[in-house]
Formats: C-alpha cells, sequence, structure tokens
C-alpha cells in the first residue's frame, strides 16, 4: 500500500514541473486526492459494498470536483492534471502511465448495462476538455487534443484532433508531450489541398483565357486571395 502510495506521489513529481515539496503534493493536488478516494471506493465496489462505494465517490467528487465511478478500474501512475470537471464512467479502463487534463470525461453513449465507457492504453494523454464517449479503445501512446471528441477507436500512437476526432498524425513510436500549440489541423489542411488544386485549375484557365481573348474575372481572384490569407495567419480557422 504504502508504495503505490509514493508512486502516485512520484508520478506527480515526474508529470507537472509546477510541484516543489511533497507536502505541497499531498495537500494540494486534487488529482491525487481523488485517485487515493478512488482507490478506496474501487476496492468497496470489488466486495459487494456498492452502496458505501458510491457514497465514498460521492463525497470524492464534492472534495475535488472529480467524478470517478467506483466500478471504474485504473492502472498505475494514473495523473489528473487540475482535474476540475473530469468525469470517468462506470465501465471505464484506464491502463498504465495515463494523464488526463481539466474536463476530460470518459462517457458512455447507451442506457443498456455492459460495457459502455472507452478503454485507454497505456501512456495516453488527453487534453484539457477532451471527450472520449462509448465503448471505445484508445491505444497506447495515443494523444488526443484539447476540446476534442471522440467517439470511434483510435489505433496506438495516434494523435487526434477536432469535433468528431480525426487522426491527424499516426506515430508508432511514444511521444512524451501533447503541444497543443503545435497539433496539426486536419480541416485546414483539407482548405488548403483545395486551394491548391484551384490554383492549378485557374492557372490552365489564364492560359485559355489569354489564347481565346477573354477577360479574367478579377473579382474572383480577390476573393481567393483573401481565402487564402486567413488560412495562412495560425495554420487554421
Amino acid at each position: 500500500m504504502f508504495k503505490t502510495l509514493r508512486e502516485d506521489i512520484q508520478t506527480v513529481f515526474a508529470k507537472d514541473p509546477a510541484a516543489r515539496s511533497t507536502l505541497e503534493v499531498i495537500f494540494c493536488y486534487p488529482g491525487l486526492h481523488a485517485l487515493w478516494f478512488h482507490r478506496f471506493s474501487h476496492f468497496l465496489w470489488r466486495h459487494k459494498l456498492r452502496f458505501l462505494a458510491r457514497l465514498l465517490s460521492h463525497f470524492n467528487r464534492f472534495l475535488t470536483g472529480i467524478e470517478i465511478h467506483p466500478g471504474a478500474r485504473v492502472g498505475r501512475r494514473f495523473f489528473i492534471d487540475h482535474g476540475a470537471g473530469v468525469v470517468i464512467g462506470e465501465t471505464a479502463e484506464i491502463g498504465d502511465d495515463v494523464l488526463l487534463y481539466q474536463g476530460a470525461v470518459l462517457g458512455g453513449t447507451t442506457l443498456r448495462r455492459g460495457k459502455r465507457h472507452p478503454t485507454i492504453g497505456n501512456n495516453v494523454v488527453m487534453g484539457a476538455g477532451a471527450i472520449a464517449l462509448g465503448a471505445i479503445t484508445i491505444g497506447d501512446n495515443a494523444r488526443i487534443g484539447a476540446g476534442s471528441v471522440v467517439v470511434k477507436s483510435i489505433p496506438p500512437g495516434a494523435t487526434v484532433v477536432g469535433i468528431p476526432g480525426r487522426i491527424a498524425e499516426d506515430h508508432r513510436k511514444p511521444l512524451m508531450d501533447l503541444e497543443h500549440g503545435n497539433l496539426p489541423d486536419p480541416v485546414a489542411e483539407a482548405i488548403r489541398f483545395v486551394l491548391r488544386k484551384q490554383d492549378r485549375l485557374e492557372e490552365r484557365l489564364r492560359k485559355l483565357e489569354s489564347a481565346t481573348g477573354i477577360a479574367s474575372l478579377e473579382e474572383e481572384l480577390q476573393e481567393k486571395l483573401m481565402i487564402e490569407a486567413i488560412f495562412s495567419q495560425g495554420g487554421g480557422i
């Protein structure tokens, strides 16, 4: 037991550069408190003390702002950073070395009993406000960008962004960080592809107009340049 508690504290130091002392981690990290409460409530749940387990889970939510159903299974070195608004459903399964930021949700999509919440692999990171819904699987080393909504299973090593979540990058080697400022934008990339194709078509059209003596439409060209300028600023919409 004490070995597990020590490992949980070391995990905070490993995943949060703001942590300065053991005393600070023990008393000032609601994500750690929520995990410790959950371990006890899950123990009660497994021993069929369901009401006591739910009562302790409810107190955990009141104290930390983090809701973890006592039936959820959580692996080692799990860390919730900041934590406010995190929700983890009853049949959710979380692997080892997983990091969740505030507002992350592992939710269900059906009223039927049985497996209805996500299974999260090892070394997964879910950004602030990221949501995974249904009995899907998030593969090992996957990264879910902030605000993304994932409703389909994600392969190992993938980086997912958007609503609904789309795979923006696919890495087979583990990634250490989720750099939200550098996440690719698949929607913007698709629009850039369309604009490049339009460039080629307009070049052919200009050649035809030049050969036939037809005047080009400058107004349409200005509209296109305006769209290109929007997507050249910040890499997205």
